[in-house]
């Protein structure tokens, strides 16, 4: 058994963007078990751009981070120790923890991963923990499109993006993507199946959204925010749904944000507008997982992982989120898959 574990610790509060002084890596003694207790070895971890709201100032839907804790996140690993009556070593568990090599749980965090035959761990996790169940609650329990509708995604190219297209189309929906660079656009067109894809970067989202469709648009499913935001609430059809998923483009901002400038538009198109977090959700997971994990399994539902190796470039994993420099969802492999 280890006899020391690396931990990111919160270390001071970011001005904009995290820095090498937000976050500081450490390396602690492994304690010993106490009864009810297990040790877990993560294996992979999470990294979500809501990451930046948890050590950030604004008011948010859970408790925010303290200066001085550890890091939390998502991940899997494998019980290498227990002194739980419930959990066994060689048990693969998932839950919301630490960033650490090594942690110890109880079970009130950590819960065991079912079996998924067919599926490797990565994939599993990548998609199943917090991406496809967040793609799959926004669009169809909030967005509920209907066969025909048009549906457009913002961060088409990111690790819900990605996933909302796939799943709309299964639902016989018409799909835009929204996102930056050529490469990504070709992509999503090629690869993701998206009917068309704006070039934020290369072309003027408003133009080219009324273009492909002049009728208006049914569902939008924002992931940035910002000038973007206001794009897809510029060309929505009457009584059309949009569906607030996330705002990356404001997380790091260091000052007040402007509300939409195109919020006028709640009125005369007489639209929904709402938010959600999965965390409210979580009751529901097998649900989604099988649904997710079938769709998979028949190869209806494409995805791409980033995964960065070693714990210790983490912080840096993360930056991708906020800089566009991901292709797909990222995730940081902390130790070797079970055997």
């Amino acid at each position: 058994m280890p006899t020391t574990a690396r931990h990111w610790y919160y270390n001071q509060p970011p001005k904009g963007d995290i820095d090498a002084q937000t976050l500081v890596l450490r390396s602690e003694p492994v304690p010993a078990l106490e009864d009810g207790e297990f040790l877990i070895r993560a294996v992979y971890m999470s990294l979500d751009a809501t990451h930046r709201l948890w050590i950030g100032e604004w008011d948010i839907y859970m408790d925010r981070i303290p200066l001085g804790e550890r890091m939390r996140g998502f991940l899997v690993g494998e019980v290498v120790e227990s002194r739980h009556a419930g959990y066994q070593a060689g048990d693969r568990v998932v839950g919301l923890g630490t960033w650490s090599e090594y942690l110890v749980d109880d079970g009130s965090a950590f819960q065991k991963l079912p079996p998924l035959p067919g599926l490797p761990l990565a994939d599993a996790f990548g998609v199943l923990t917090v991406a496809g169940p967040t793609a799959l609650v926004g669009l169809m329990e909030i967005g509920k499109p209907k066969p025909g509708d048009t549906v457009v995604v913002t961060a088409a190219a990111g690790a819900v993006g990605m996933l909302v297209g796939q799943i709309a189309k299964i639902h016989g929906c018409r799909t835009i993507g929204v996102a930056g660079g050529r490469e990504k656009c070709d992509w999503l067109k090629r690869e993701m199946g998206y009917d068309e894809v704006v070039d934020y970067k290369n072309e003027n989202v408003v133009e080219r959204l009324k273009a492909l469709a002049p009728g208006g648009v049914d569902v939008h499913f924002e992931n940035v925010g910002g000038d973007v935001l206001d794009a897809g609430l510029t060309v929505m059809k009457d009584f059309g749904r949009v569906v607030i998923c996330g705002l990356i483009s404001t997380y790091n901002a260091s000052g007040p944000v402007p509300g939409p400038y195109m919020f006028r538009n709640l009125i005369m198109r007489r639209l929904t507008v709402q938010g959600f977090v999965i965390l409210d959700y979580l009751d529901r997971y097998p649900e989604f997982q099988q649904k997710l994990a079938g769709w998979m399994l028949e190869g209806r539902l494409k995805y791409r992982l980033h995964v960065v190796d070693g714990i210790e470039n983490a912080v840096d994993a993360l930056k991708l989120l906020y800089s566009g420099g991901n292709n797909g969802k990222v995730m940081v492999r902390i130790g070797p898959d079970p055997g």
